[in-house]
């Protein structure tokens, strides 16, 4: 075999290991992000809102919010706008907010949003329970929703 076959080899079985863990990993709900700025120490005070932290305007839900960050060409973005907007009206007290990532920056930084869509869920205090990126699946966010609102 030549040099250029090994090359082109080494390429697929790279990108299909690639693709492979992203299939895996993509919209899977798993624990929180530390938040910049929080002290750890100070646990046994109040923390702040994720959003009020954050500087973002949003009416929190009674239950739980959906937290989704998106852009405007992100095709997993609609996917995920539609599964998190069933759920939200399937479950009682659940609000889903859609924030633009382009036009809130500072709190994409804030919260260590690194791609879209990202979904975080808050219990009803506004604290993130857990976060996913990617499209999650709707048994996945009713899953992870009944850990937020239990």
């Amino acid at each position: 075999m030549s040099a250029g076959a090994w090359v082109l080899v080494v390429a697929v079985v790279a990108a299909l290991a690639f693709g492979l863990y992203r299939a895996v990993t993509d919209g899977r709900f798993r624990g929180t992000h530390r938040i910049a700025g929080v002290d750890e120490a100070a646990a046994e005070t109040p923390q702040p809102s994720v959003v009020e932290a954050a500087g973002l305007d949003v009416q929190l839900g009674e239950r739980a919010t959906l937290l989704q960050f998106s852009s405007a060409f992100c095709a997993p973005c609609r996917a995920t706008r539609r599964t998190l907007a069933d759920v939200a009206t399937a479950v009682p007290g659940v609000v889903h907010v859609e924030i633009d990532a382009e036009h809130h920056l500072e709190a994409v930084r804030h919260l260590g949003i690194l791609r879209t869509p990202t979904t975080l869920i808050l219990d009803s205090r506004g604290l993130e329970v857990t976060r996913a990126s990617g499209a999650p699946r709707k048994e996945q966010v009713l899953s992870a929703l009944e850990t937020a609102v239990s």
